[in-house]
């Protein structure tokens, strides 16, 4: 895994005069060609038809078939994270959102069938902040998610024909920050898949933690939900993500968490959303729920929502 950016990067990164301390500053990443910010030859996504394309893809798909999460450690620089979090950490500052609510693992009022102290409607709390894409529509988080090679290898990987950017330049790429004491609680996602990038890790807690296997489509076992609930089992999975890795999950019937933040490092991580169909936007009342605001007018061909946008 690389490093560094290498010394062409660099130099567009500082400027070619400029000091290269850290009281230097630095030039936007932006007019960086995203070859140059990935890491490219450990993940070559970029050259379809060929044979370390297909042997990534491979490895990929028994990955996510394994585990559920799928992993590719290190696939942004450690540069480009700095300069993305430097980039969009003033805009999340002036202009992030607060979103906190208390909701249970399906992020519903209520279920048909259960009462409402059934246990496995117990209530948490979800707390962050988030920017939207409309906000940082420069950002090298938004261009890698309109990188064509990377929505098309997602796609090979996850077995699509095709997949579609989000027509909602609100929703497309949310960038989410956790401080010390917030949490992403446990809950089901209502996508098939979410794709993030953790841009940068906490110095403690922030933990991811994934559980499969306790409902399918067919049976949503409130039982075992419920079960789980009282105190996450042995077959609880654990992970400490690092800074770059881009993550495929798999988490509409696999109950997942972040656990909360410690110190005073926040968590920051891209969410980007991705469809078969295109034209896809939240309605204006999810935006208003997500973001405290809604988009430029618009019909919406579709109402989705997602649980990590919580």
């Amino acid at each position: 895994m690389r490093t560094c950016l290498d010394p062409a990067v660099s130099s567009i990164v500082r400027g070619p005069h400029s000091p290269a301390g850290a009281g230097a500053r630095e030039q936007k990443m932006t007019t960086v060609p995203i070859e140059a910010l990935a890491d490219l030859e450990r993940f070559p996504i970029h050259v379809p038809g060929t044979g370390p394309y297909a042997d990534l893809v491979s490895r990929c798909r028994q990955e996510l078939k394994e585990t559920g999460l799928l992993e590719l450690e290190g696939f942004l620089s450690p540069a480009a994270c700095a300069q993305s979090v430097a980039e969009i950490l003033p805009v999340m500052e002036r202009e992030g959102y607060m979103h906190s609510r208390s909701h249970n693992i399906y992020f519903e009022d209520s279920v048909p069938g259960l009462d409402s102290g059934h246990p496995a409607l117990r209530k948490f709390v979800t707390a962050n902040r988030t920017v939207c894409g409309d906000r940082i529509a420069e950002s090298i988080p938004v261009r890698l998610y309109e990188y064509p090679p990377l929505r098309a290898f997602i796609a090979k990987v996850l077995g699509k024909d095709r997949l579609y950017l989000m027509e909602d330049r609100l929703a497309r790429v949310n960038v989410m920050h956790y401080r010390s004491g917030e949490a992403l609680n446990w809950h089901f996602d209502r996508s098939e898949f979410t794709v993030t990038l953790l841009l940068q890790a906490p110095h403690s807690g922030g933990l991811f933690e994934y559980r499969t296997g306790l409902r399918n489509d067919h049976d949503p076992n409130y039982e075992g939900v419920a079960e789980f609930l009282s105190g996450p089992d042995s077959l609880t999975r654990r992970v400490r993500t690092s800074e770059g890795t881009l993550c495929v999950f798999k988490g509409k019937n696999t109950a997942h968490r972040v656990t909360p933040v410690e110190g005073d490092r926040g968590r920051m991580m891209a969410v980007f959303s991705y469809f078969e169909t295109p034209g896809v936007r939240f309605s204006e009342e999810e935006q208003i729920g997500f973001y405290g605001r809604a988009g430029p007018p618009g019909s919406a061909r579709r109402s989705v929502g997602q649980g990590d946008r919580a």
